[in-house]
């Protein structure tokens, strides 16, 4: 896969392939200076700016017709600094990069996503999380940003250096400027055992206080049309490594996980009768397994199948409830979804607009493979979630305005009136934060 989905005469589309825009120039600098000079020259050529990394977020907080200012020179280590146990990495650096680097020096981040074909700056931008008792998102992790303002110069912030910006700046939106490098907090390299299980769905709702309290890193997918959910728990071992064999690897990951699992979706899309048959049989075709291995093995995986997707954060505790809501409507919706629902959780934390802010959260995600309408599941689905104040994924599939967002976010006023201090005449400006951030 290319790190940008991109198409034919100019038009940038995602990966997800439900948002497609016509910029009026690309740029791809190669140095921050470069990067201040294009900004410096939109704004007097009267465009707006939007930097883009991988395309993986659903909607269209990176799309523009104005320049679009493509990272991807902008990558690689600048710094690790032992004694403060951080590094710094440029914008562009895709996460697989920045693990496959880290691990060779020794190092890692203490949490990631399940996926790392973003971007590093598109990834913390949009609140890229994974799951954790104590261990949040990955924006949680800087400890400092570097990012091109509105009229062109070069802010650095962090929890002495600019505070305020840097409280927003970890999940900015791409609204508050272009984040050109980021310095994370790491830690020696370590390992991590994850056991993987089935678990009928009603146990694992009974139990999960107990199973989210027990593990480091606690997560459960639940097929709809099925009581059967597949969960997993990582936490730190002592070792011995034992990865998954690469033909058992081959096997679950790829046929079972990425090639079944497409077939399945391209007979479901077909025929959405069969749906719930097939799902009965993926739900059975999961077997237990432990494996031990360095955390970014751990906690991502490939994911070749396309598919749209929404996600919520809801307050932890209304978790179990919001999930049988979900499995009501479905049940008597007669939808079909041939995708996992998966959920995740992160505690608390201080940035502005986390979705985690303030509040130890459950993540639940909805997910329709490429090409199925999933406008009515989707719907249904987001009516239970803004039900329990939901807040949803910026890069992922919601229907949400400002209004709302004043209203889940206690410091919403926050991030706007800083927006309007660094971006006062919206030169990071685009249709989707006009609707979530308000003109």
């Amino acid at each position: 896969m290319s790190s940008t989905a991109s198409g034919k005469n100019g038009t940038w589309r995602n990966w997800g392939g439900n948002v497609a825009a016509r910029p009026a120039r690309e740029v791809t600098p190669a140095s921050v200076d470069e990067l201040s000079a294009a900004v410096r020259q939109a704004a007097e050529d009267g465009l707006t700016v939007k930097a883009v990394g991988s395309g993986h977020s659903f909607t269209s907080i990176a799309a523009t017709d104005g320049v679009l200012i493509r990272p991807q020179l902008l990558t690689g280590i600048r710094k690790i600094d032992r004694d403060a146990m951080t590094v710094t990495v440029e914008a562009g650096t895709p996460l697989k990069r920045l693990n496959m680097a880290l691990a060779r020096e020794g190092l890692s981040l203490t949490n990631m996503g399940d996926i790392m074909e973003q971007t590093v700056s598109g990834a913390t931008s949009t609140g890229t999380h994974g799951t954790g008792r104590e261990s949040a998102s990955i924006a949680a992790q800087i400890r400092g940003l570097e990012l091109v303002t509105a009229d062109g110069s070069v802010l650095t912030c962090s929890e002495k250096e600019n505070p305020e910006v840097f409280a927003a700046a970890r999940i900015g939106l791409g609204a508050l400027g272009i984040v050109t490098a980021i310095t994370f907090a790491v830690e020696p390299i370590f390992l991590l055992t994850a056991r993987e299980e089935p678990m009928p769905f009603d146990k694992v709702l009974a139990d999960f206080d107990e199973l989210w309290a027990e593990n480091e890193h606690f997560e459960f997918y639940w097929f709809p049309h099925t009581g059967s959910t597949n969960t997993k728990r990582n936490n730190r071992s002592a070792g011995p490594e034992k990865p998954v064999s690469q033909l058992a690897g081959w096997f679950e990951d790829e046929f079972l996980s990425n090639g079944v699992f497409q077939v399945a979706q391209w007979v479901g899309r077909a025929a959405p009768a069969t749906v719930p048959t097939i799902a009965q049989i993926s739900s059975k075709a999961l077997s237990a397994r432990t494996y031990t291995d360095i955390p970014y093995k751990v906690f991502t995986s490939p994911r070749r199948v396309r598919f749209v997707e929404m996600e919520y954060a809801v307050p932890r505790e209304a978790l179990a409830e919001l999930l049988r809501e979900l499995k009501a409507m479905l049940d008597r919706s007669g939808l079909k979804v041939s995708f996992p629902v998966e959920v995740r959780t992160a505690p608390a934390d201080d940035i502005t607009l986390s979705t985690a802010s303030g509040r130890d959260s459950a993540y639940v995600a909805v997910h329709m493979f490429r090409g199925t309408p999933y406008q009515a599941y989707f719907t249904a689905a987001e009516r239970i979630f803004t039900a329990h104040e939901g807040r949803p994924h910026w890069g992922k599939v919601h229907t949400r305005d400002a209004e709302y967002f004043a209203g889940v976010y206690p410091r919403f006023g926050e991030f706007t009136a800083l927006r309007d201090r660094l971006d006062p005449d919206r030169l990071f400006q685009n249709d989707y934060l006009r609707r979530v951030l308000g003109a």
